[in-house]
């Protein structure tokens, strides 16, 4: 399917109003039960974190947003998918290496329709959380 025909059997045109006035999401935050592991692998990927809490508390500025790492009690969520964009397919590819190189596991990259054309390049960390790496195609 071409991206024309994506938007209009997906896309709803006009988009609804948005009930608030929102300016973006500020993050997100993963729920670990095995902290010092997933601590040392994401490190490995990402560098050292920027913001350091306690024994239960790290984060890793992505943009303008936060991926945060807490300490999780037994029994947390395990059903998590965490979306990264980066600048270029390239950057999406390269970032993908990194976490499959670290431990995680995934498929090639591939081209898909996700809102718009994408480079899509899916990981599952060594903790069981999906870790979708995207770029937009540019002119897609």
């Amino acid at each position: 399917m071409d991206y024309e025909a994506y938007k209009n059997a997906y896309i709803t045109d006009p988009p609804p109003e948005s009930r608030f006035l929102f300016s973006g999401l500020s993050g997100v935050a993963l729920l670990i039960e095995d902290f010092d592991s997933a601590v040392d692998y994401y490190q490995r990927v990402l560098g050292p974190p920027a913001y350091v809490e306690g024994r239960g508390t790290r984060g890793w500025r992505i943009g303008s947003d936060w991926l945060t790492l807490l300490q999780a009690k037994s029994g947390a969520p395990q059903n998590m998918e965490v979306i990264l964009t980066t600048e270029t397919p390239e950057e999406a590819e390269r970032l993908q290496h990194a976490f499959i190189e670290a431990g995680g596991k995934g498929p090639p990259p591939s081209d898909q329709l996700m809102y718009e054309p994408v480079r899509y390049c899916p990981v599952r960390d060594p903790f069981g959380i999906d870790i979708l790496v995207i770029s937009s195609h540019k002119g897609g």
